[in-house]
């Protein structure tokens, strides 16, 4: 009877927790919400779509924000961000309102104020979502990764990269076949076999870091943000080609700025 409870228990708490872990990530169908500007399902409402999403109207710690040096705190530290990724199987998925490389095994992690983030899958928006000093780039990857410590406060980190019009990104140039391929032949996933995260050049010693959310529904707040501060280059033909592959309700992917609210933003470098 003692163990039959307990196992009755786990399931009831599972029932339970279940929407909860469904909305703390980002949704896949596209058809749930997209980014015209005045739509009924655009941005200005999304908080209204689902009483699970009611943080995107709601919370006080939105993303993305502009990184303003007037408000950020310059914080003088020699040491590296620590990561630690490694070659995995992967797919490539046409969401609908975005293109997003997920791994399908460890594919590695980082390592934030002790707490390890596995890295769980990557996605551009054009243009970049984030802005420095009022300046919006063309291009923004978010490296999504995800924690089961039961200590940490923070279960979701991103790192964010900013691009800017220039030479070919060696990255994108290796996906460039298989995102070609899922425009070509309306596909929504392909199988390139094994992906390196570590391929996805970006500055590990000056970074912007604040606390935000996810800059899609649900909105899901507590995310720690860490923006590389060296903005890399990308071709005005990869761009297009990120922009044609999605749905043309999200050919420009990007939330608008959120209201800062005071919060901390930190540079952290040498």
């Amino acid at each position: 009877m003692h163990i039959g409870f307990r196992i009755w228990s786990l399931l009831l708490l599972l029932i339970i927790l279940h929407p909860i872990l469904i909305y703390a990530q980002e949704v896949e169908d596209e058809r749930e919400f997209d980014y015209i500007k005045g739509s009924r399902k655009g941005p200005l409402k999304w908080g209204e779509l689902h009483k699970e999403w009611h943080a995107c109207n709601n919370g006080k710690m939105q993303s993305p924000i502009d990184l303003s040096n007037k408000r950020v705190d310059i914080i003088h530290k020699s040491n590296k961000l620590a990561r630690s990724y490694k070659p995995c199987i992967a797919i490539i998925a046409n969401r609908g309102h975005d293109i997003a490389v997920h791994w399908e095994g460890n594919a590695g992690s980082i390592e934030i104020n002790g707490t390890v983030f596995s890295l769980i899958q990557a996605h551009w928006h054009s243009p970049s979502e984030h802005t420095i000093n009022g300046r919006r780039y063309s291009l923004e990857l978010h490296m999504v990764h995800k924690t089961t410590d039961p200590t940490s406060k923070h279960k979701i980190a991103v790192i964010g990269v900013l691009y800017k019009i220039g030479k070919p990104n060696p990255f994108l140039t290796k996906l460039i076949p298989n995102i070609t391929s899922l425009v070509k032949d309306d596909k929504e996933h392909r199988h390139p076999g094994v992906i390196d995260p570590i391929e996805i050049q970006m500055s590990c010693r000056r970074y912007y870091k604040y606390i935000g959310s996810l800059t899609v529904p649900p909105c899901t707040e507590g995310v720690v943000w860490t923006i590389s501060k060296k903005v890399r280059t990308v071709s005005l033909d990869q761009v297009k080609l990120l922009r044609d592959a999605v749905h043309d309700h999200a050919q420009k992917n990007s939330r608008p700025l959120q209201p800062n609210r005071h919060r901390d933003i930190q540079l952290i470098g040498p």
